[in-house]
């Protein structure tokens, strides 16, 4: 995978880990919360990982950080569902991005999942449409 083992991971590589995947999630809607509640209305989608569903090895502290955020999305909804406020998070695979493309330079792209693919489910959960939806991590990808 290109990852380190549990045992090769430092401290510090971990909490990056969480600071940026979990922790910001957190404090993101630990904020926005209150204001959403007031309005008695909101939207919340935040990006988890495929790898938040099954984890491939060498990956740990990201894969602990992705499952978490699908837990604190799934608790935080239903803590505010009353509120007519849907918190969902979405699962992409592998996006198509140059900097992807840079650091697996073999890998076949096609089959990535494009991010106007990854936009569309975005704005989807932001629609009208999507108010039955919440506390849902949605399977975003590409042909992988």
């Amino acid at each position: 995978m290109g990852g380190k083992s549990v045992s090769e991971l430092d401290e510090k590589e971990w909490d990056l880990m969480m600071n940026m995947n979990l922790k910001s999630a957190f404090l993101i809607s630990k904020h926005i919360i209150p204001n959403m509640v007031s309005s008695k209305y909101g939207k919340i989608i935040h990006v988890s990982s495929r790898t938040g569903l099954q984890a491939g090895g060498y990956d740990s502290a990201y894969a602990a950080s992705k499952s978490g955020l699908i837990r604190l999305v799934e608790s935080t909804s239903e803590e505010v569902k009353d509120s007519n406020i849907n918190v969902n998070c979405i699962m992409p695979s592998i996006i198509d991005t140059e900097p992807n493309r840079k650091a697996m330079p073999n890998a076949d792209f096609s089959k990535w999942l494009k991010p106007v693919d990854l936009a569309k489910v975005v704005l989807f959960l932001c629609s009208e449409e999507s108010k039955v939806i919440t506390g849902a991590a949605i399977p975003s990808y590409g042909t992988t």
